[in-house]
């Protein structure tokens, strides 16, 4: 970790929390980020359910996270759990070169997604990218992770599914699309569901960007 020498900082760095199941991985990500003056290392965590309670507790901006992370809770859920606002960045890190791999990744709302065989100086240069909100995934990724969401036929929505979501978009209350529509409330939410489940999302917002994105909704006004 990088100590304070001579006083107050001339700037806040950033706070990495370091999540990988390989001590031996820890310990060199440890080292190369403290070459690097505004990276703080503050945590380390070896499994999906301890890096989700030191990212409460620590307050990391960056969680830079192993993909396999042995039993119970991997790097996309890591991702997924600490989505939303305010949340860390979680940026992936990993050996698996895999397009649904890198898909999870993203649908679960990571802001990156890299290869271990990266080189020092890009794993830093992310880290720095993503704790300033932006996304980190190469051009070659980005057409990928693009080419598999469109060609994925599990995520053809019904014509009711895609009222639902456009309504939903607009910013209709469920009980709102429910009148509109003329269905029950809990109809609307079992189609929002099921929506989330085909789209990997979990949540509307989440829901409607990522069709507007496929271009699955044709009807959107």
């Amino acid at each position: 970790m990088n100590e304070s020498q001579g006083g107050a900082r001339p700037y806040d760095p950033i706070r990495v929390l370091l999540v990988d199941d390989h001590p031996v991985v820890r310990a060199g990500l440890g080292l190369l980020l403290s070459a690097a003056p505004d990276l703080d290392v503050i945590g380390e965590a070896e499994t999906g359910a301890e890096a989700l309670t030191l990212a409460q507790t620590l307050d990391p901006d960056v969680v830079l996270c192993d993909l396999r992370l042995g039993d119970g809770v991997d790097g996309v859920g890591v991702a997924a759990a600490l989505s939303g606002r305010d949340a860390p960045a979680v940026l992936i890190l990993t050996t698996y070169d895999h397009d649904r791999d890198i898909v999870r990744a993203v649908e679960a709302g990571a802001a990156g997604y890299l290869l271990k065989d990266a080189a020092p100086q890009v794993i830093i240069d992310a880290i720095r990218a993503t704790a300033a909100g932006e996304t980190v995934l190469s051009a070659d990724q980005t057409e990928r992770v693009v080419a598999t969401m469109r060609t994925s036929p599990s995520r053809a929505l019904s014509e009711r599914e895609v009222d639902v979501l456009i309504k939903a978009g607009a910013g209709l209350s469920n009980r709102e699309i429910a009148k509109a529509l003329l269905v029950s409330e809990a109809t609307v939410k079992t189609h929002l569901a099921h929506i989330n489940d085909k789209l990997g999302t979990t949540s509307r917002t989440a829901a409607f960007a990522a069709a507007r994105d496929l271009g699955l909704l044709s009807r959107e006004p």
